[in-house]
């Protein structure tokens, strides 16, 4: 499948999954995960992992082939608190985690990236047990993790460095 094929269904994706969410009243099971790596994978020049790849969706290429954990949240009202990102796999073989923060239209306007040691020791420290099974808000992601590219400024050079040729 060539890369536009893969944008126009990615596009489609999205208008579906917006449209049954304001149809239904709740979100497509799913669909916002698949979106989110494959915004990941485009606006920060990531490769998808290998298909036998256990605990990591994407690898970077410019930085060594870091092996990059992709998790989602999409905020349809910001004024809510206690947003939380699905389980992060720690017992698998990662390097860091990022949490792509998707709008009520399933456009992505912020990517968070936390480095693993940086993940396991909060949640180490935890006294949630929520926290120490790998389960964080996204308040809490946006603390540990460093920000890597939002809508209006695309990629933050001081923490994403893989666009140097």
């Amino acid at each position: 499948m060539s890369v536009y094929a893969a944008d126009k269904l990615i596009g489609q994706a999205r208008q579906l999954a917006a449209e049954y969410r304001r149809t239904m009243g709740k979100p497509l099971p799913g669909i916002s995960n698949e979106i989110a790596l494959h915004d990941a994978i485009r606006l920060l020049s990531l490769e998808p992992a290998a298909d036998t790849a256990g605990g990591y969706d994407a690898v970077d290429p410019a930085r060594d082939d870091k092996k990059i954990q992709v998790k989602s949240r999409t905020i349809f009202d910001d004024t809510k608190s206690g947003q939380r990102i699905g389980q992060i796999r720690v017992e698998q073989s990662w390097d860091s985690v990022l949490l792509v923060l998707m709008d009520e239209d399933y456009e992505p306007y912020e990517i968070y990236e936390a480095e693993r040691d940086e993940l396991l020791e909060f949640m180490e420290k935890s006294s949630s047990s929520r926290v120490r099974r790998g389960a964080l808000s996204v308040a809490r992601f946006k603390i540990i993790g460093r920000l890597a590219w939002t809508r209006e400024q695309g990629v933050e050079a001081e923490i994403w460095d893989n666009q140097a040729g």
